[in-house]
């Protein structure tokens, strides 16, 4: 089988390689081109081709002088940092549930990852009429059963909105990352948690010097994700706030700014999206990095 594989690795893999360049790599390459022009969308400002509409780096030093982008790339920043740690806290906690239960621990999984497979806007619009009926009038507002103003009209402030966002991602991706961390969990060897136990340690010092250890792996795992995702967010961005109340994260941002200028600057908006993918590449690469070098052999 592997012979079979070595002689036909070309054709086997120049379907997959074709579909990568015409898919990815040649759109990317064109748009970090037109980064550089003053491009409109449908027609180049100065001339019919690119090259007679070169802008230099005019426009990266526009996405850096505006105050939208800055503001977006502060509020991703603080999002991703609570959604991250808010997912990762949760998703390991149902993963301990589930590798500690002796029944119903298969449907418990599927239930909890059945939340992942809803598409972005639908889950957004869904928890849009939560916080906004179910949340504001039903339960939390002044008729509501219990009176907590922090949960009423979410949607509206820029910071709320975006405590709103973090609950959304949560309960959309923790069922995920739950079976990441329950794969994990199973691969650590009973007998190290057992003898531990029989040398007097204690279920926090277990977890702290051996589960915590031995789960790097998936924790590498589920921090790219994690921050990778929280990163590139939209679609529930636009679903619940549509970014008013500066609530735009970068996505929403780099979609927006077609919008916010006039004509169109479809140049300004490549810019930023390529600041943005450098941004992505360097954190993820960064979190991988560091967290490879305190994996433990098993």
């Amino acid at each position: 089988m592997d012979r079979y594989y070595r002689k036909r690795l070309i054709p086997l893999a120049l379907p997959a390689a074709i579909l990568f360049i015409l898919v990815i790599l040649l759109p990317f390459a064109t748009g970090v081109i037109y980064s550089f022009c003053g491009w409109r969308g449908t027609y180049f400002a100065g001339g019919e081709h690119f090259w007679e509409a070169f802008v230099g780096f005019d426009n990266y030093i526009s996405v850096f002088k505006s105050s939208k982008f800055r503001s977006a790339f502060g509020y991703t920043i603080a999002f991703t940092i609570v959604a991250v740690i808010s997912l990762n806290v949760v998703s390991l906690l149902m993963a301990l549930l589930s590798t500690a239960l002796h029944r119903g621990s298969g449907a418990y999984r599927t239930i909890y990852f059945l939340p992942n497979l809803l598409g972005g806007l639908a889950l957004g619009y869904i928890w849009q009429f939560i916080f906004e009926i179910v949340y504001s009038q039903l339960i939390f507002g002044e008729n509501g059963l219990i009176r907590i103003p922090f949960f009423c009209n979410m949607l509206q402030d820029r910071w709320k909105a975006m405590f709103a966002l973090v609950i959304l991602v949560t309960w959309q991706m923790a069922g995920y990352m739950m079976l990441i961390y329950t794969t994990g969990l199973n691969n650590i060897p009973k007998d190290l948690s057992e003898a531990a136990a029989i040398d007097g340690a204690g279920v926090w010092q277990r977890f702290k010097n051996i589960t915590v250890p031995m789960l790097m792996p998936s924790f590498t795992i589920v921090f790219f994700l994690t921050l990778s995702k929280c990163f590139m967010l939209l679609d529930p961005n636009v679903a619940l706030t549509d970014g008013n109340f500066n609530t735009r994260l970068l996505a929403t941002q780099i979609l927006r700014t077609t919008k916010d200028t006039n004509p169109p600057d479809y140049g300004l908006a490549q810019a930023q999206a390529v600041v943005f993918f450098i941004l992505i590449a360097v954190v993820s690469l960064t979190q991988v990095a560091v967290t490879k070098k305190k994996e433990v052999e098993l």
